[in-house]
């Protein structure tokens, strides 16, 4: 942003800073009864905070982000359990249908943006692909691209997580669906 500058502080001091302000709004989103709200909350709040030019960027330790990555892959792992494979008896159908169709739609969505935007295709194609921001990331970092398909995917996560439990809300009613049981 022209005319802001960015304080000049203690890398370890400005973490914190994104650290507490994520942590203060994604409880606080805790109220407001959205699904994955400290998820939206905290991804927010840091990124309000490193739009504002107030601080610097957060300089996360060497391997911050992998252990990251670990205990969020660790915390989706664990909710696999026999249920889940009980559930995908009856829905292995049903989940290769949908896996196939964003693959393939991501791929299309990812072509039409270069052709329409003449972005990168590298970003274009990590940023339309089905997977988590963290994911992605991840995978766009090693290709050098990671900050630009972090911010495609932000951005859809959080439009996503506002849009979608909506939707589902108002739109599962007329399906006969009841949430309320």
């Amino acid at each position: 942003m022209k005319g802001i500058k960015a304080k000049v502080m203690n890398p370890l001091i400005t973490l914190i800073i994104y650290i507490l302000g994520g942590a203060a709004l994604g409880s606080l989103m805790l109220l407001s009864g959205i699904p994955a709200a400290p998820l939206l909350g905290s991804i927010l709040a840091a990124g309000f905070l490193s739009i504002s030019g107030q601080f610097e960027p957060a300089q996360w330790p060497v391997g911050t982000k992998t252990l990251l990555g670990i205990g969020v892959g660790t915390v989706i792992g664990t909710g696999i359990n026999r249920d889940t494979l009980d559930e995908l008896q009856t829905l292995w159908r049903p989940a290769i249908l949908i896996t196939f169709t964003l693959i393939l739609t991501g791929l299309l969505v990812g072509f039409l943006v270069v052709r329409l935007f003449g972005i990168d295709p590298l970003i274009a194609l990590l940023g339309s692909a089905p997977g988590g921001t963290l994911g992605m990331s991840l995978v766009g970092a090693e290709l050098g691209v990671g900050a630009a398909v972090a911010a495609i995917h932000a951005f859809r996560l959080i439009t996503v997580l506002l849009i979608i439990p909506a939707v589902v809300k108002y739109l599962t009613p007329l399906l006969g669906v009841n949430f309320n049981q």
